[in-house]
C-alpha cells in the first residue's frame, strides 16, 4: 500500500492497535482456493427451475444416474456425496455419472474426486463426460477408472493451475501463495497418475488453459473412450 507524506504523518501520530487496522483493513480474509472464479448466483426461481423435479429426481435415483451439472461448490460436494452415499448402500450395481461443468472450489472438486473413489470400492462407477469439463470438473472426471471414464463426440475438457486469493499482512500471503503451489504440484500429480502422462509434461501443459477435443482427451489419457449411445457404456462403439 502507498503513502504520500500527509498519511504516513497521520499515521505516526496513531497508537500501534490504529495503525494496524491502516494497513489490515479490511480484515484478513482466505478465498476458497479454487480452479475458476466463482459464477453470479442465480436468482433462486431459477436455481428451482434448473433442478430435476422430484419425479425425475426419484427416476434418476432408480436408474443409478448421478448429474453433476453447473459450478463446483460445496453444496454440489454435499448432494453427490449424499446421492453416492445412498446408491451404495441400497445396492452394489453399476452407477452412472455424467459431468458438464465449467469448475470451481479445489476443495469441494477433492471432495467429489475422493467420494467417487471411495464408492467406486463398494459399486462400479462409469463417468460420462458431456459439453464441457473444465478445471474442477476434469479432476473430477479423473476419479473414475481409465477404461470408465467416457465422453460423448462434442465434450471439451479443459486442464489448468488452481488460482485462489488471499487478503491481509504480508506473512498470510506468503503461507496461502505457498500452499496454492502445493496444491497446484498435488493436482498435477494426480493427473499424470490418471493419464499417464510424466508430471513434468502436465506442469507445462496446466501452466496456461489446455483446451482438448474428445479425441485429444483419449490421446491425452484422460479419456478412456467416446460414446454415442446408451448402448455404448458398456459395448464399445463400432469403428
Amino acid at each position: 500500500m502507498m503513502m504520500n507524506d500527509t498519511q504516513y504523518r497521520d499515521l505516526k501520530g496513531l497508537d500501534r492497535k490504529s495503525q494496524e487496522q491502516c494497513y489490515t483493513e479490511p480484515s484478513s480474509q482466505r478465498f476458497p482456493s479454487r480452479f475458476d472464479e466463482e459464477k453470479p448466483e442465480t436468482p433462486s426461481e431459477d436455481k428451482e427451475a434448473s433442478k430435476p423435479s422430484p419425479e425425475m429426481e426419484d427416476r434418476l435415483f432408480k436408474q443409478r444416474k448421478v448429474l453433476i451439472f453447473g459450478g463446483v461448490n460445496d453444496r454440489l460436494a454435499k448432494e453427490v456425496t449424499a446421492r453416492l452415499l445412498a446408491l451404495a448402500g441400497d445396492s452394489d450395481k453399476p452407477i452412472d455419472i455424467y459431468v458438464n461443468s465449467p469448475g470451481g472450489h479445489v476443495e469441494s472438486g477433492d471432495t467429489i474426486h475422493d467420494m467417487i473413489r471411495f464408492v467406486d470400492s463398494l459399486a462400479p462407477i462409469t463417468i460420462i463426460g458431456t459439453g464441457w469439463v473444465a478445471s474442477a470438473g476434469a479432476l473430477i472426471f479423473a476419479a473414475g477408472r481409465p477404461e470408465r471414464r467416457l465422453c460423448l463426440p462434442n465434450t471439451r475438457f479443459l486442464l489448468h493451475q488452481p488460482m485462489g486469493g488471499v487478503r491481509g499482512p504480508a506473512t498470510d500471503i506468503d503461507i496461502e501463495a505457498r500452499e496454492i503451489i502445493k496444491m497446484r504440484e498435488r493436482l498435477n500429480r494426480i493427473f499424470a497418475r490418471e493419464t499417464g502422462q510424466t508430471y513434468e509434461k502436465v506442469a507445462r501443459d496446466t501452466d496456461r488453459n489446455y483446451w482438448m477435443s474428445a479425441q485429444e482427451a483419449v490421446d491425452y489419457g484422460l479419456v478412456g473412450r467416446i460414446i454415442n449411445s446408451p448402448a455404448d457404456i458398456e459395448t464399445p462403439s463400432a469403428p
